[in-house]
């Protein structure tokens, strides 16, 4: 036999030695081998702000309740087999129910998420929220969090002490996807009831149902049970400006102006009053509005106030120039995002110093 074979020999005897201690060491420390496998998890970071899923019950009669009242950290406590999927840290960001979701807020969760990601000190990110808004915040982050980590903000549509508490398992569903490697690269998502939206699409469509986000015009990006994870298509870049974050809140106002029958132009002449920097008109049909009221939007739009038409319709795109001359009156439109995101927009958008038309209309994804 050469030397080398000896060495050889010697050498795989020695690594099948090490590999059988090493197995025996496991097998007879059972803390030593969890921790080996903790080790292979991701790391999850959840950052608390309220909502129904923190909710607990009232005492006030009937089905009244607090939101915000659980912490996060409890929140995960609560949920069986959390440990399983992610090594998970906790931290709370605000407790409120998402109907005063501000911009301090939004301003917090962006500058913790960023330097979690600058830090590498996670995997993915799961943010718990309320559903009144939580479709604005998650079009907030998806415009000014630029990674591939996944981003996924969960909620539920019943409070945690409630019977059939939908909030468990969509929280257990959450950490599912944000730890998953094949929910990076597709944004900021949302997670209820088994299913997975995208940022830029989803929207709450019922007031009590469980089944209350929906993407109208785009479909869910996947579903997820105990069970399964499963994207419907491949990662894409998602679709949204990369905008700065300013310094501090609060955005530049914006106002969002419901059009309606015998609508008149005291609403929109309010706004102008009171300082809105820009518009957003929740128009009927595709965007429209009364006379009075496009005539108030383009004088409003000739003092510098930045006009955007969006719909009241609770799905579709608004097109240019089709029903409203929209270059001849200084207006962009939203085309797929409703009101409330189009707001979101063009706030970022006016703080960044984006308020030409053509550039404005460039960054809601079309050219004029």
């Amino acid at each position: 036999m050469t030397q080398h074979a000896r060495q050889s020999g010697h050498f795989g005897r020695t690594t099948v030695g090490l590999a059988l201690a090493i197995t025996i060491l496991l097998l007879a420390s059972p803390a030593a081998a969890q921790n080996a496998s903790n080790a292979t998890l991701a790391r999850v970071l959840v950052l608390g702000t309220g909502g129904t899923i923190a909710g607990q019950a009232s005492a006030r009669a009937g089905n009244a309740y607090d939101s915000g009242k659980v912490s996060s950290a409890d929140l995960i406590a609560a949920v069986p087999g959390m440990d399983k999927l992610a090594r998970i840290s906790a931290e709370q960001i605000s407790s409120i129910g998402s109907q005063d979701m501000n911009d301090k807020v939004w301003f917090d969760l962006a500058r913790r998420i960023r330097a979690a990601i600058d830090s590498n000190e996670v995997d993915g990110i799961v943010i718990t929220h309320g559903t009144d808004t939580m479709e604005e915040t998650a079009f907030f982050l998806q415009n000014v969090i630029d990674t591939d980590l996944p981003v996924v903000l969960v909620g539920s549509m019943r409070p945690s002490t409630a019977i059939g508490a939908d909030g468990p398992a969509n929280l257990y569903e959450a950490m599912r996807v944000a730890s998953a490697p094949e929910a990076r690269g597709r944004g900021v998502l949302v997670v209820l009831n088994d299913t997975i939206h995208g940022a830029r699409w989803v929207t709450k469509t019922n007031t009590t149902s469980v089944e209350t986000f929906r993407s109208p015009d785009a479909g869910p990006v996947g579903y997820v049970d105990t069970g399964s994870l499963r994207f419907l298509q491949p990662a894409a870049p998602a679709k949204g400006a990369k905008l700065k974050l300013p310094e501090a809140p609060p955005l530049p106002r914006v106002d969002i102006i419901y059009s309606h029958a015998n609508m008149d132009a005291a609403p929109i002449e309010d706004a102008v009053k009171r300082g809105a920097k820009g518009i957003v008109l929740a128009g009927v049909g595709d965007g429209n509005s009364s006379k009075a009221a496009i005539d108030a939007l383009a004088a409003a739009a000739k003092q510098g106030v930045v006009v955007v038409r969006a719909s009241r319709v609770g799905s579709g795109f608004v097109n240019r120039n089709v029903e409203v001359e929209d270059d001849k009156l200084g207006f962009a439109v939203s085309l797929d995002l409703n009101p409330q995101k189009a707001r979101v927009l063009l706030e970022l958008l006016i703080a960044n110093g984006v308020t030409d038309p053509k550039a404005v209309q460039q960054a809601y994804g079309a050219t004029p």
